[in-house]
């Protein structure tokens, strides 16, 4: 598979890079972005930590806002964001920054006209993590995480995927999208308007009624985040978590909102969680 870089820019000793590939599985070329930090240089193969960016991201969010290259420096972990949706001509969009392009929600798409482009669980599970260990000198040890619609992302690739993530963690999760705006609007365009079939996409709903194994789960919120109440279901998640004994640590923050200041406040504790673990 041939990879174009885009850019690359040394940082704390590693090297930032974003690339684009032909995506045959989402019939669109794609950009990722990926922090390699110094130990990679030496012949290491490092960890890596999925990042899944939110509503109206791309690649590039995370990496220029989070703060996240001084921590993965020092604990060698690298980390790989995908964008959020399949672009570019001919690729169904809907003129909401809630659906279409930067609105993925990291599910496999079976509605027309969606389905020949968004496939983004796969993507993002399958697709991106085998390029990344076959072109870069990473492991098989991956961590998920994410922010919002990434939130949800991440939760249920570790639900849906045991033993492929050795910890997960979410800022600001979508933990219950078959029951907020964002997540019923999307899962009704890209999945049909029958919400037995949400189910296997709301980590709630994955949580109540599907075996699960435990993994280490960290998650982040801020009690002023606007969406809070109608758009993140967080009790939902903690009371799902507790029915099933998931693992959840769950922080809740006075003052903090939905923004990149508040994950930039918390990602090192959230790369010192996933390093226990990778």
């Amino acid at each position: 598979m041939n990879l174009e870089i885009i850019s690359s820019n040394k940082s704390v000793g590693g090297w930032h890079k974003r690339y684009r590939h032909s995506a045959s599985l989402l019939g669109c070329e794609m950009n990722f972005s990926i922090y390699l930090p110094p130990q990679a240089l030496t012949g290491q193969k490092v960890p890596v930590l999925y990042w899944l960016s939110g509503l109206t991201c791309t690649d590039e969010n995370f990496m220029q806002k989070a703060g996240a290259h001084r921590i993965a420096a020092e604990l060698g972990i690298a980390l790989v964001t995908p964008d959020t949706s399949p672009r570019g001509e001919g690729i169904p969009d809907d003129p909401a920054y809630d659906l279409g392009m930067g609105a993925g929600f990291y599910v496999n798409a079976s509605q027309s006209p969606w389905r020949d482009h968004y496939q983004m669980y796969d993507y993002v599970t399958r697709a991106l993590p085998e390029l990344i260990e076959t072109h870069f000198p990473v492991s098989t040890r991956r961590a998920i995480s994410g922010h919002s619609m990434g939130g949800h992302g991440a939760l249920i690739a570790a639900l849906r995927e045991p033993g492929r993530y050795r910890s997960v963690s979410a800022f600001s999760p979508i933990c219950h999208p078959s029951r907020c705006p964002w997540g019923q609007k999307a899962l009704g365009a890209y999945l049909g308007q029958n919400p037995l079939l949400w189910q296997e996409w709301d980590a709630c709903q994955l949580l109540r009624h599907q075996p699960v194994t435990p993994l280490p789960t960290l998650v982040d919120v801020g009690l002023d985040d606007p969406f809070l109440a109608e758009q993140l279901h967080i009790d939902a998640l903690a009371e799902a978590a507790a029915s099933k004994g998931w693992p959840l640590e769950l922080n809740r923050h006075a003052g903090y909102d939905h923004s990149y200041y508040f994950v930039a406040s918390f990602i090192e504790a959230h790369l010192r969680f996933h390093a226990r673990y990778l």
